[in-house]
């Protein structure tokens, strides 16, 4: 298990969020978990969900203004990644895992009426918590992600996607968050998104998680995640897809969505311009705008 030096995340370019810490349980071991709580405490909160090789700096332009909309704003870094801990063999990442460390923090917290946006591996892990924590979710924003069972047919910008991350040594984070990008990102952010990982045995699970998505029902998480997808097809709470122009991984998922989840009718669906896979990054003040007028326009 490593922990990131604090002196890797200072001075980050505007990500000046406190530190809070949780710590999650594994067979009696307890992993360090890391997430930003910013925002009025008492106030509904905002989930944002990130997914990998990212951490809550992946949100830093969007979480000051759901803080100045009222909300509260909880990101987490998965176990792994940011702040967080990070188990370094390949098999103590499992998805399994990562939805439990999650579940365990949303409990922790007592958080309710929770809107979520998530993302990437966002998705997988937090449609899953969604799932088999209803009762504490209202709203949910998809946004480049899904929540495959094995059964979908893979793309091949995906299936070439997980075998670099297996292969790909050493590991550049932030080239790969770059090549995720249509913007330019600067020297500022790449060094952002490299600090969590000092040397190479830290990216665990960054290597870990492209394999961790079901390609087959033979899948471990097959059976767990066809349980979630039919929850979801009597999802009746308000549920909005904003994918962007320009991602080959997850280009078409929106519609499924739209298809399943009774709570995608009636609302106004985005499709986010000028953006990549990592949409916050390319569109981050979108994101909270779009994630703001959902809410206002879905008042519980």
């Amino acid at each position: 298990m490593l922990r990131t030096p604090d002196e890797r995340f200072t001075n980050l370019p505007l990500y000046p969020f406190e530190p809070n810490y949780f710590q999650v349980n594994e067979n009696g071991l307890n992993i360090r978990l890391h997430y930003v709580d910013e925002g009025i405490k008492d106030a509904d909160p905002i989930l944002l969900m990130h997914g990998e090789p990212t951490w809550s700096f992946l949100y830093r332009h969007m979480i000051p203004i759901l803080m100045t909309a009222g909300y509260r704003v909880v990101a987490p870094d998965l176990i792994g990644f940011g702040k967080s801990d990070k188990p370094t063999k390949i098999k103590d990442h499992t998805y399994r895992k990562h939805v439990k460390w999650i579940t365990q923090l949303v409990e922790k917290l007592d958080l309710t009426r929770i809107s979520m946006f998530c993302q990437n591996w966002g998705s997988l892990i937090g449609l899953r918590v969604a799932a088999e924590n209803s009762e504490r979710f209202h709203r949910i924003v998809l946004s480049n992600g899904g929540l495959p069972t094995g059964a979908e047919k893979m793309t091949s910008a995906f299936m070439n996607w997980r075998e670099t991350a297996r292969t790909l040594d050493p590991w550049p984070v932030g080239q790969v968050v770059q090549a995720g990008t249509v913007s330019e990102l600067s020297d500022e952010a790449i060094a952002g998104y490299e600090a969590p990982f000092p040397e190479e045995k830290y990216k665990a699970g960054a290597r870990a998680l492209p394999s961790l998505v079901p390609i087959s029902p033979d899948d471990p998480e097959h059976e767990a995640n066809k349980k979630a997808i039919e929850r979801f097809r009597h999802w009746k709470k308000p549920f909005l897809t904003a994918f962007s122009d320009s991602d080959p991984i997850t280009r078409g998922g929106d519609r499924l969505f739209q298809t399943i989840v009774p709570g995608t009718r009636r609302q106004t669906h985005k499709t986010i311009k000028n953006a990549g896979h990592f949409v916050q990054e390319d569109q981050g003040s979108e994101c909270a705008k779009i994630i703001i007028g959902f809410i206002e326009s879905n008042p519980m």
